[in-house]
């Protein structure tokens, strides 16, 4: 059925923002970054039970060992966003705009889990802001079972100028990946077994100068680049502090963010025959969905935080 003269119905319009979301979805990174799991209920426990036993000789028989038992509870948020548009601007829309606008809208809703990673880095290092180990997922204290304390909250050299250069991001970059590969489970075995799957993620401001670091073959100083490769880049808008940059593995189980994925999203178009439309003459197009994106293993990042110098 028309909603107006215009000949955009409402089967249109839908299918439209779903295509749309469809392709802004192929350029977000969260799925990258995170471990989905389907939820069914309101809330999930992660029963994170520290590491399977380690494959050791049969010997005199199996040997059960218990697990180092630590878990945290995540609830399902409900997200919406929804445009009103007055019936005469559709019925004046020549140009389509409003299409424009529901695009936008999908543009928005695909983008929005990276914008929730975004944040999750950003306050990592703040109390609330807690691992499944009960303290900030960046921080100096991690300590579980006989992991021994444990700090993926680094401080690279100080920088003269006010951000990085290449030579000073790649040794920051290196001192990173040897911190990340020399992280313990509770059973003191090492968490990472390769420097493969790492991502770098920059705040756009840093992208130039990591750009340089990590996908350069050679150095200024003309030698070889031996981080050339080493970890992929993705710059978030979101990210402000030309000082810091993330380190993150994921190509593992458990990667360090976690997308509870309840109820997919809903697009709703309310148009002359809803009851905003018959007495206001409001047109409403809205999405809902009920997702969380959380931390996951804090082990697999890395946040480094450059100091200035005098």
């Amino acid at each position: 059925m028309a909603i107006v003269s215009t000949g955009i119905t409402e089967r249109g319009i839908k299918a439209d923002f779903f295509q749309k979301l469809g392709e802004f979805g192929k350029t977000a990174h969260y799925e990258k970054l995170t471990t989905r799991i389907p939820s069914t209920t309101k809330s999930e426990r992660y029963a994170f039970l520290g590491s399977v036993p380690q494959v050791r000789e049969w010997g005199t028989g199996r040997k059960a060992k218990g697990l180092h038992s630590e878990s945290y509870d995540v609830d399902s948020l409900k997200y919406e966003a929804t445009l009103e548009v007055d019936r005469d601007e559709i019925e004046d829309d020549q140009t389509g705009q409003i299409m424009v606008r529901v695009r936008e809208l999908a543009e928005r809703a695909a983008r929005h889990k990276d914008y929730l990673i975004g944040q999750l880095l950003i306050y990592g290092a703040t109390a609330g802001y807690n691992s499944y180990d009960g303290v900030p997922f960046f921080g100096a204290t991690h300590d579980s079972g006989d992991s021994g304390v444990q700090d993926n909250d680094l401080a690279p050299a100080a920088v003269a100028a006010s951000a990085p250069t290449a030579a000073e991001f790649r040794t920051a970059l290196a001192t990173a990946i040897a911190t990340l590969l020399a992280f313990k489970d509770d059973q003191a075995e090492p968490m990472s077994m390769s420097a493969s799957g790492l991502v770098c993620v920059v705040p756009p401001s840093m992208l130039i100068t990591a750009s340089e670091a990590v996908n350069a073959t050679l150095v200024s100083t003309g030698g070889t680049n031996i981080l050339s490769g080493a970890a992929k880049l993705i710059a978030f808008p979101w990210l402000t502090t030309a000082t810091t940059f993330y380190l993150l593995k994921t190509d593992v189980s458990v990667r360090p963010f976690i997308f509870q994925d309840r109820k997919p999203i809903e697009f709703t178009a309310l148009t002359e025959n809803s009851e905003e439309g018959f007495k206001r003459d409001k047109f409403l197009y809205g999405i809902r969905a009920r997702y969380c994106v959380t931390y996951g293993y804090w082990q697999y990042a890395v946040r480094n935080v450059f100091t200035q110098g005098e």
